[in-house]
């Protein structure tokens, strides 16, 4: 796991000093080596950055950027091909021979012998750029499910890539203004999506895509390799229920015994509930030796997992460590969130998440995380809740809804509490279920943007509108999962998991996210995964195989904090430092006097989502850091 940043300066001024600049931003992500790559052809001038995270093959061999001697080409690579081995195998088998044990010169020969097809045999998370000169191409690549992150700015003949957005702030040609489309966007769902960033002229990669730039024509141009769609589209797999159990568990023991394979110690995050403990049970079992677990706790009712992770624990035989979290601890980091997300971005549970980083970090270099368990099984409760709304309206013909939306009242008078009937009035008036459930799951609806912020709200390009893609007959449950996948599971829970372990040189691992195991289960009927109003009916029949149900059962707690408690006590002068109403009138996309109202409603009690005041703080937060 590591970090890179580099250009492609067609004007040829980039230099060394800029691109050590920019590499060393993300030192973070790799305190172990640094390595850099000035090249020259034709005048152009290409910066390749690196900074290393030793997993595998901990020796000089496995330095960055790397270059195949037979072709010239150079790579600078972040995340682990799991299979490098049987990879490297079938290669040998063809001739070639290898200089270093790691896996990143596996992939620099899989290019050479293959060309872009080479990915299709990876098993991994990824991102990686290269500079292919025969063809003179530079090639940006990112993993299927979006594990890894890259983002790229085109503008002025300068291109420029990284694994985060504040290496840009590095080159002297980055403008960094406000997608105004963007901005709007996060405050309805407290990311951004993929393609977008928070900047113009700047994107992030999509998950399962290629990028190419043509050096001598100029031209960016863009490739899906992967998509889940795909899978959800086809035929429904006819196998018993009892076939796909045993199926589901044969592809979990494989995707969590490949993200074992590391020459640094790995762990593993244990929060109590289905997902964390079917990956720590079932490598407990199946794989040798004692594994580690990490969990945080809070002296906190209702947010308290830590004991039912200690449970667990003890029923497996794990090496199980524990930590409780106070509002100190809270205190201590909220205010450098800005720059460990670069972007905005409104989910609360980034501060446990960064945490139990930290104090995993202490034992081990890598940890596997249980994250995809719910996109994948149909876990969360707005997947219920969604499911139920689209269900009823489904059934009226959309000319009819259209025509019943103009009977709905208007507005609320006020944005302390959600605009219900502006939200009915839009999934009346949308004709995909995705769409409907993009609706009903915003914290802010597109009428209450218009007075959130400055700036008129454009309707753009919906990241939910993907579900046109898929079939009629798939059937609405799974079109939910195959969305929530593609959108917030990106988005939302990737980008933090990274940020949050990579600000402490921890790799993260998604064993749920094997692309094998995610082909599959798109083709499980809806009613395997959630049988009336039991959800996640799979997974949970599986980990009841490894751990008693007695311990196992119980209602679903999110993975958070009391935020909501301590902005109105004891972290009170901090989030007042960002929300009083002097600092809300220096922020030129915010009506500040609507955002008033908010605060003081929850300062009084009276807020009932408190995402509709965080996601504007830790916007003032960002704000302050990087525009001002």
């Amino acid at each position: 796991m590591c970090g890179f940043a580099g250009f492609v300066d067609f004007k040829g001024r980039s230099g060394m000093d800029v691109l050590m600049n920019m590499a060393n931003a993300v030192s973070h992500r790799g305190p172990d080596d640094s390595g850099y790559e000035l090249l020259s052809p034709r005048g152009v001038s290409i910066g390749l950055g690196f900074r290393r995270l030793a997993i595998l093959d901990l020796s000089i061999a496995g330095h960055q950027p790397m270059k195949n001697p037979d072709t010239g080409d150079f790579i600078i690579f972040n995340g682990e091909i799991y299979n490098f081995r049987e990879v490297r195998k079938e290669l040998e088998g063809s001739g070639f021979t290898f200089h270093s044990t790691g896996d990143t010169e596996v992939i620099l020969r899989a290019y050479q012998h293959w060309g872009k097809s080479c990915v299709d045999k990876f098993i991994g998370m990824f991102s990686i750029v290269l500079y292919d000169e025969r063809k003179q191409k530079m090639i940006c690549i990112r993993d299927r499910a979006g594990v890894k992150p890259l983002f790229y700015y085109w503008k002025n003949d300068v291109f420029l890539f990284g694994s985060e957005l504040k290496s840009f702030h590095h080159h002297p040609s980055f403008e960094k203004e406000i997608d105004n489309n963007a901005l709007a966007y996060y405050f309805q769902h407290g990311y951004i999506s993929s393609p977008h960033s928070i900047f113009n002229d700047t994107y992030q990669l999509k998950p399962g895509s290629w990028l190419e730039l043509d050096l001598n024509s100029k031209k960016i141009s863009t490739e899906t390799y992967w998509n889940v769609n795909t899978f959800y589209n086809k035929p429904q797999s006819r196998m018993s229920y009892e076939e796909v159990l045993d199926k589901t568990e044969e592809l979990l023991i494989s995707a969590f015994n490949y993200r074992m394979i590391s020459d640094v110690p790995v762990g593993v995050f244990l929060s109590g509930g289905y997902d964390s403990s079917c990956v720590a049970a079932i490598l407990q079992k199946t794989y040798p030796g004692q594994i580690r677990t990490y969990t945080i706790g809070f002296d906190e009712p209702g947010f308290n997992e830590a004991p039912y992770a200690k449970e667990v624990a003890a029923n497996i035989g794990s090496d199980h460590h524990e930590y409780y979290c106070s509002f100190k601890d809270a205190m201590h980091l909220v205010p450098k969130l800005p720059e460990i997300y670069d972007q905005p971005f409104g989910d609360p549970s980034a501060v446990p998440t960064t945490l139990i980083s930290r104090i995993a970090r202490e034992h081990v270099t890598v940890a596997l995380s249980a994250d995809g368990g719910d996109e994948l099984f149909a876990g969360y409760p707005r997947h219920l809740k969604s499911l139920n709304y689209i269900k009823k309206f489904k059934g009226i013909p959309f000319f009819a809804r259209s025509i019943s939306s103009n009977l709905v009242p208007g507005n609320n008078k006020s944005l302390l509490t959600a605009d219900r009937n502006d939200k009915l009035r839009r999934v009346l008036n949308t004709r995909y279920e995705s769409e409907m459930f993009d609706v009903i799951n915003q914290t802010f609806s597109a009428g209450e943007l218009q007075r959130l912020l400055k700036f008129p709200v454009m309707e753009s390009e919906n990241p939910f509108q993907i579900g046109k893609e898929l079939s009629s007959e798939v059937e609405t449950l799974n079109k939910i999962l195959a969305v929530d996948y593609s959108t917030y599971l990106v988005d939302d829970i990737l980008q933090k998991v990274d940020r949050a372990s990579m600000s402490v040189s921890l790799e993260a691992r998604e064993p749920f996210l094997d692309h094998r195991l995610v082909e599959f289960l798109a083709t499980v009927p809806s009613n395997y995964k959630m049988e009336g109003n039991f959800q996640k009916k799979i997974l949970k029949d599986i980990v009841h195989k490894y751990i008693p149900k007695k311990i196992m059962d119980r209602p679903k707690m999110g993975f958070g904090i009391p935020l909501d408690k301590w902005c109105r006590s004891e972290m009170k002068e901090l989030f007042m430092d960002f929300m009083s109403d002097a600092a809300l009138s220096q922020n030129e996309y915010i009506n500040a006097a609507e955002v008033a109202k908010i605060r003081d409603g929850y300062m009084k009690g009276q807020l009932q989502n408190f995402e509709r005041i965080w996601f504007v703080f830790v916007f003032q937060m960002w704000y302050k850091h990087w525009m001002k």
